[in-house]
């Protein structure tokens, strides 16, 4: 992995990420894939919608189909057919997500399967090993993430817990993968602090911000972004995981944030919610019934230049699956176009007029 900043302007950098599977802009956005298919959409739909890089989840992958097969396959990009860059979360976040379901040790965590309710133990080795299974351009280390609220105790526990996974994940890679540390700490910023002054000791790839996106108010979450996203590394990869709204993704990158992920742009998508140039549109609102104009009108992508608000609209309305599929592609393809106009923004010195834009459109979700 190699990474080179571009640009700087202030705190934000434009960069490019040279990886095994191809080079990646930042900063980037990063489409989920949860179990190797973004929902309702084919791989050339993402290449179309310009997305250089996607993320799996390597818990997700572990049960099924089993890292094993994908592995005979010759990897997940071969099994997926997707010849660009692939990102694994670790398993991490379902230590959070499924934390009525798991009983939680210093060596790892076991999980009741989804599928059948048998025991799975999920260690960082077994996490690390899963993902070099997959094939991944990046792996993340097994981490844990504290709900919010969580109270300055508890939260420095699951902090030291991540800390010693962190040093577990370091030494499971025995290979030249790329692997991101994640700081933790919750909402303290003195946890955060000693979670990446700790972190640092293993010179990781990359560093990430973790834990938040829990529930915690926007101001706390912009509080600690603010506070720690230029203190992570200069010279190594930034990301954010799992902040997806425009709003927080142009403030984060105003605070030296290179990388993204969320379900957002798909899951929104899914459910009438579509990202535009001038603000949300929700297509199920009834004054959408007969507009024949596209989604957004300034937008270059497949829906919107084939078919109009009416028609995606009668087609939701029907419970057709093609409006998932015309809705994410605008979505997904929004996403990519929204970080180039960020990119655009810090080479052209006009981030602030941009994140004033943003502000006008979305300061309201």
């Amino acid at each position: 992995m190699k990474f080179e900043i571009k640009k700087k302007s202030k705190k934000a950098r434009v960069g490019n990420l040279a990886l095994v599977h191809g080079d990646v802009k930042t900063p980037a956005f990063m489409t989920v894939g949860t179990y190797g298919s973004v929902k309702s959409l084919t791989n050339q739909d993402l290449k179309e919608c310009n997305a250089e890089m996607i993320l799996c989840n390597a818990y997700h992958l572990m049960i099924r189909p089993e890292s094993n097969l994908i592995e005979k396959a010759g990897g997940l990009h071969k099994f997926m057919n997707w010849s660009r860059p692939i990102l694994t979360d670790s398993g991490g976040y379902q230590v959070f997500s499924l934390s009525n379901q798991t009983k939680v040790s210093n060596h790892g965590v076991e999980f009741k399967s989804p599928l059948n309710g048998n025991k799975l133990f999920m260690s960082p080795e077994k996490s690390i090993e899963t993902q070099l299974y997959l094939g991944s351009d990046i792996m993340m280390i097994f981490d844990e993430c504290t709900s919010y609220p969580s109270n300055e105790k508890d939260t420095e526990k699951s902090m030291e817990l991540s800390l010693r996974w962190a040093e577990m994940s370091f030494n499971a890679n025995n290979s030249n993968m790329p692997l991101f540390g994640i700081v933790q700490g919750g909402m303290y910023l003195d946890l955060r602090e000693k979670s990446l002054n700790e972190l640092l000791k293993y010179n990781f790839d990359g560093y990430a911000l973790g834990g938040l996106s829990v529930g915690e108010p926007d101001h706390i979450r912009r509080e600690v972004i603010e506070a720690i996203g230029d203190k992570l590394p200069a010279n190594k990869p930034r990301y954010l995981m799992g902040v997806g709204k425009p709003l927080d993704i142009i403030h984060a990158v105003n605070n030296g944030i290179d990388m993204f992920d969320c379900v957002i742009p798909t899951r929104n998508a899914r459910n009438g919610q579509l990202f535009t140039n001038y603000g949300v549109l929700n297509i199920r609102n009834r004054k959408y019934e007969e507009d024949l104009r596209p989604i957004d009108q300034s937008c270059g992508c497949f829906s919107c230049n084939n078919y109009s608000r009416a028609y995606i609209r009668h087609l939701d309305k029907c419970n057709d699956i093609l409006a998932a599929r015309l809705m994410s592609i605008h979505n997904v393809y929004f996403y990519q176009e929204f970080m180039g106009q960020i990119r655009s923004a810090i080479d052209n010195d006009s981030l602030e007029d941009l994140i004033k834009k943003t502000e006008n459109n979305y300061i309201s979700i």
